[in-house]
């Protein structure tokens, strides 16, 4: 599974998510948007999931659990790559009927898009293994072929379903027409600056309400919770199994909460101790970042050679300290023609971010062709596109990737009601600057949540014995370890698979570290936990 980050929680890699920004933003045009949400009614054809409806399906609910799904191609079209992936791996799709309201199960109703590798060795079925890649907003009705590859022999006992939650992906989807794909920035230098954010966050708050203000109300994780039993009694299973990364950990402790008897094996990657999930989500991780940013640096010093960063870490850390405080200055300018951007200094630290919770060679080279060329651009010569850097900025600035800002913002923002005086956050990004000049500034920045409604439910509370396996590397920056220690001991009974010395975010399957696969693999295949914690080594 070769994926790539997009901050602040997701695991995947530039395919679907992720940002950096230009000045282009701080102007920003919001146009109109386009989704909503689409009255439909269940589905009723072919292939049957006869559904073993829980206590929750009460209150007209029962015609959501007991839907019939047509499975069909996941194709869409001659440029869908990602649905010929899952047909050549043998799955198929459905859309699974949930309301909008579950308050009001006989009103709007949204589709819920899944695929379905089935469990070959049927003798030892365990039953559906549901999917989250994280973000949130992350699309993950591509990710089976990949999690089965993973799973080696196991997967063949499972159904192994990918998901695009609500509002996601080919979910009914949401769009606020920003012309950006995330609002996590810097508030750069100064007060005017962050002035700047002000502005531009609340107007990106106010451009989903103008145009969508009938279903963001309804965009949470607990409702996300309540679509995934949806899809279990569809599936027509009693119980089923989840493998969750990074914002998915907080999906899966959601559903082990609301849904206590109706899960089997649980596993939690790069997880999120509950407390510490709110809009500023990355908040408090800047030491994190900053060890994995020097780490880096040496990774780029002893490759002077190639990018010209500099010979020893303290040298390449000065030069991205020149190329923030240039871009402070005047942004920088990269690439050319169409593909010209211009970068300041609330973008430059996203950049970074952007590229450090992936410690392999492909990655720390992404990064070290971004840094070289806006230090290029920082002379003020003429600075090539790396084609990651490239992807990103195209991604960032020319609203290709509002959608999946819009629905992560959405979640965040109704899930956990953030501070409204702009104030609060002035004064914890000048506290934060004294110690961490690069990232507090962008850790603690306000965002478009200080402007939402607030959340129609109270945070989910974990009271409920949880034991799920966790698994969490040392040095991963989106979402620190000691958060997995903490979440280790709140979910009494479960256990913690620890990867030691690696800065990455998102291991089974996809890091290539054996110990922790072998055991991951070997508890989906027992569903016993490891009698106590275990130690890996990069």
């Amino acid at each position: 599974m070769t994926e790539q980050q997009r901050a602040p929680l997701s695991r995947r890699q530039l395919t679907c998510r992720t940002t950096a920004l230009t000045t282009a933003v701080a102007a920003l045009a919001l146009a109109a948007p386009t989704a909503t949400a689409t009255p439909q009614r269940p589905t009723s054809t072919s292939t049957s999931a006869s559904a073993s409806a829980p206590t929750a399906a009460r209150g007209g609910l029962d015609r959501y659990y007991h839907q019939r799904l047509d499975w069909r191609s996941c194709v869409l079209g001659p440029g869908d790559e990602a649905g010929r992936a899952l047909e050549k791996a043998g799955a198929r799709c459905a859309d699974v009927t949930v309301p909008l309201d579950y308050a009001d199960p006989g009103g709007r109703t949204l589709t819920v898009a899944v695929s379905r590798i089935k469990a070959t060795d049927t003798r030892r079925r365990v039953g559906p293994l549901l999917l989250n890649n994280g973000g949130p907003g992350g699309p993950t009705l591509d990710a089976p072929p990949a999690v089965r590859a993973a799973m080696k022999d196991v997967g063949a006992r499972y159904d192994i379903i990918g998901m695009d939650p609500r509002f996601v992906g080919r979910s009914t989807p949401l769009d606020c027409g920003w012309n950006m794909g995330t609002t996590l920035f810097s508030a750069g230098a100064g007060r005017a600056g962050f002035d700047r954010q002000v502005a531009l966050q609340k107007r990106a708050a106010d451009a989903c309400r103008a145009t969508n203000a009938s279903v963001l109300p309804h965009i949470s994780t607990r409702n996300t919770a309540r679509d995934m039993d949806v899809i279990r009694g569809a599936l027509g299973d009693r119980k089923l199994s989840y493998l969750g990364y990074s914002y998915g950990t907080y999906l899966g402790t959601v559903y082990a909460q609301m849904f206590p008897r109706r899960y089997d094996r649980m596993v939690l990657d790069g997880a999120i101790d509950t407390p510490r999930y709110q809009p500023r989500i990355l908040r408090g991780t800047e030491d994190e970042n900053e060890r994995a940013l020097a780490a880096w640096a040496s990774w780029a010093a002893a490759r002077h050679g190639t990018y010209g960063l500099g010979r020893t870490r303290a040298a390449v850390l000065a030069t991205v300290d020149r190329v923030v405080r240039a871009s402070a200055r005047t942004p920088l300018t990269v690439g050319t023609g169409s593909e010209r951007y211009r970068i300041d200094d609330s973008q430059v630290p996203f950049l970074l971010v952007e590229g450090i919770a992936d410690d392999t060679d492909g990655a720390r080279a992404d990064l070290a062709g971004t840094v070289a060329a806006l230090a290029r651009a920082a002379t003020g010569r003429p600075a090539p596109l790396p084609r990651d850097l490239a992807e990103t900025l195209r991604f960032a600035v020319t609203g290709e990737g509002s959608h999946y800002g819009s629905v992560q913002t959405a979640i965040l923002c109704g899930d956990v009601a953030a501070p409204r005086d702009p104030e609060r956050y002035w004064r914890d990004i000048r506290r934060s600057r004294r110690d961490h000049p690069l990232f507090g500034p962008l850790m603690n920045n306000i965002g478009p949540c200080a402007f939402w409604d607030r959340p129609r439910e109270r945070p989910t509370q974990v009271r409920h014995a949880t034991p799920a396996l966790l698994v969490a590397a040392t040095g991963d920056p989106r979402t620190p370890y000691d958060g997995s220690v903490a979440l280790r001991h709140r979910l009494r009974g479960s256990a913690l698979i620890t990867l030691k010395g690696a800065n990455r975010h998102g291991v089974y399957g996809e890091y290539g570290n054996t110990c922790v696969d072998d055991e991951v693999n070997a508890y989906l295949a027992t569903g016993e936990l490891p009698a106590g914690d275990r130690t890996c080594v990069k």
